[in-house]
């Protein structure tokens, strides 16, 4: 029976008595597939309050029920690839009273954190590092003579990045004993792509495969009655046919012991191959686990890419709750202006690691699919495969989230900005980006991007001025990164025809005669309504928009930096290193020294939370800019 024909409001009293794993350990096989119950009842619950990842973790409660069973954590290690997947693992391991905070505001993190559990070794919200981290604790373990065990839980979309790979194959050279669950449910955020994919989940019915099963049948019925039973197995477990023939090899290739396929939610099976498994001390072992995303709730199971991670919602329906009607999204923006840019030039290529929907390319996709690829949750290829494809004379943009295109820093640098290719990177959910917390807030970007030679970098305004930033950096003969935020744009209307800006000039938007404030992207706005409001007391405000980080228009701003004799920079990025460090020093080199104050986050990681809350915290909202000129000019005033 599924979950939404069940579903109470509170879950049942076997999850109420589980302080930690060790109270799993005495509970029988019935006990623990009721368990199994009122924790998708709990995760259903609290994610259609607080939002989060779903299915993923819907999909893992029978396998993550028997990894702390069978496995001795928090000695043996347990580490959670990404950590979509992770809530039942938070219920069960000390954190059930505060799973209704999870992913708000100072509440339980939607991911695995070491300072929040001895259950967590490690930080994930990012994909397929768990092989890498697993190895590297089990080598420690051999040099200290720790007999604990190490688990790694993978998916087989995180087994598309290299990464992965690199753990895989260092790990059967070293021969330590490491075990990888592969978590098999032929998903990552959407539908599974390339060729490693196709080789996991690959039925029975290519030629090649039908005629060594039509072989090995003709042989067994060959053996009279012995050969008919063991064929009347094989033909009742065609997965463990498929994976004797298919992904067994290659993870045996890469000497590892294969264990699987077996279906991820029989827990009486799960337990038995796990216990053969933690017995198991000679080398590396990967378990082949077949799993279904959002098992047990209805609308999670028909449509899992849906609920990968989704907000609040109703339970009966699968419904997101309303919220009040709000601007068009950057995302949205940049999805609908790249399809126009597309049917203007037949050159415009776009591409994906692993998010064709979350990026606003699903109408790109459906309208130019000989023009649109997909490749995996592999950022390092797809910076390099567009640096080819620019190679030939087209014009490639690659869509990605800020915090994932760290992973890609060297393949910009050497492949695309040293040749100085013609490649747009589409850096959507810059800046803070709400209840995913450190893993995904993308407030590192203008730090590590401002200093690449040969590298323009802009960032609109508004969604308005983020299609013309499009449409510039597609007509601009070299490497162009456009930063824009999650979430809704200022409400603008959109023009109907494109603008070519120019590179490296920015816009007077006020004038005043007290302050300059020089916000860049979505700080324009808020820092817009602060001279409003600093105009009520007096104070005058020039503002400058500098759409360019790189180049920088220094002109401009060094001319009303003059004029004014006090600067604030505004960014929803880091201090350390961002776009005030770059206004400050271009006016330094000028021999010029304003008063000065850069307004971003400080030096250490940003908590999860509401965007709006983020930034009061951080003062680099209205109000916190008013209050920052308004210290700047008393301090100037005492100094006085």
């Amino acid at each position: 029976m599924l979950i939404a024909d069940t579903l109470t409001s509170r879950a049942g009293t076997l999850l109420d008595a589980i302080d930690s794993p060790r109270d799993l350990r005495s509970l029988s096989l019935p006990d623990l597939e009721q368990l199994a119950q009122e924790l998708r009842e709990t995760i259903i619950a609290t994610v259609a309050e607080t939002g989060g990842h779903l299915a993923p973790s819907l999909g893992v409660v029978e396998l993550t029920l028997a990894l702390h069973t069978v496995f001795d954590t928090p000695r043996d290690r347990l580490i959670w690839d990404v950590g979509h997947q992770a809530y039942a693992h938070k219920l069960l391991t000390g954190r059930r009273d505060r799973f209704r905070t999870l992913r708000c505001y100072k509440g339980l993190s939607g991911f695995p954190k070491r300072s929040e559990s001895e259950y967590d070794p490690v930080e994930a919200g990012h994909s397929s590092t768990s092989i890498s981290y697993g190895l590297g604790m089990s080598a420690a373990k051999a040099l200290r003579s720790d007999g604990g065990k190490v688990i790694a839980v993978i998916g087989d979309g995180s087994m598309t990045a290299g990464l992965a790979f690199e753990g895989l194959n260092h790990a059967g050279d070293l021969g330590r004993d490491l075990v990888v669950i592969l978590n098999d449910n032929e998903m990552s955020i959407s539908k599974n792509v390339g060729a490693l994919s196709s080789f996991l989940s690959r039925k029975m019915t290519g030629k090649t495969i039908r005629r060594l099963r039509d072989h090995i049948e003709e042989r067994l019925m060959a053996l009279s009655s012995v050969g008919e039973n063991i064929l009347t197995v094989l033909r009742k477990s065609e997965e463990s046919l498929k994976g004797f023939f298919t992904p067994g090899m290659l993870f045996e290739a890469l000497k590892f012991k294969y264990v699987g396929p077996i279906p991820g939610h029989e827990l009486g099976d799960l337990i038995a191959t796990l216990e053969n498994v933690r017995d198991h001390n000679h080398g590396p072992v990967l378990v082949h686990v077949i799993t279904t995303k959002g098992k047990g709730y209805a609308p999670a199971e028909a449509h899992p890419g849906d609920y990968h991670g989704i907000g609040p919602f109703d339970v009966a329906t699968g419904a997101p709750k309303k919220n009040p009607k709000t601007a068009i999204s950057y995302t949205k923006v940049f999805g609908q202006t790249l399809c126009r840019l597309a049917r203007q030039d037949n050159r415009v290529v776009a591409i994906t690691a692993a998010m064709p929907g979350g990026t606003g390319m699903l109408s790109f996709a459906a309208e130019f699919p000989d023009r649109f690829f997909d490749v995996g949750i592999a950022e390092q290829h797809a910076v390099t495969f567009a640096a080819g494809v620019a190679t030939e004379g087209l014009r490639p943009v690659f869509a990605v989230y800020s915090s994932f295109m760290q992973r890609a820093l060297d393949q910009l640098i050497h492949d695309v900005c040293l040749p100085n290719l013609p490649v747009t990177i589409a850096l959507d959910r810059s800046g803070v980006v709400g209840a995913d917390g450190p893993t995904h807030h993308g407030v590192f970007d203008l730090a590590f991007l401002r200093s690449i030679p040969n590298l323009t970098v802009m960032a609109p305004g508004d969604e308005n001025e983020l299609q013309h930033m499009l449409h510039t950096a597609l007509s601009h003969n070299g490497p162009v990164v456009v930063r824009y935020p999650r979430g809704s744009g200022e409400g603008v209307p959109l023009d109907g025809d494109f603008r070519r800006l120019d590179i490296g000039k920015g816009e007077l938007l006020r004038e005043g005669d007290d302050v300059l404030l020089v916000p860049v992207g979505n700080r324009v706005h808020p820092a817009l309504a602060a001279a409003d409001r600093l105009a009520v007391q007096g104070i005058t405000a020039a503002v400058i928009n500098p759409r360019f980080v790189r180049p920088l228009d220094t002109d401009l701003i060094a001319a009303w930096a003059t004029r004014v004799g006090r600067v604030v920079t505004i960014e929803d990025n880091c201090i350390q290193g961002g776009f005030g460090s770059a206004v400050l020093q271009a006016l330094s080199e000028r021999g010029l020294h304003p008063s000065f104050t850069i307004l971003g986050y400080p030096d250490h990681f940003v908590e999860q939370g509401p965007q709006a809350t983020l930034w009061a915290d951080a003062g680099i909202d209205t109000d916190g800019i008013v209050r920052s000129v308004l210290g700047l000019i008393g301090a100037g005033l005492n100094d006085q």
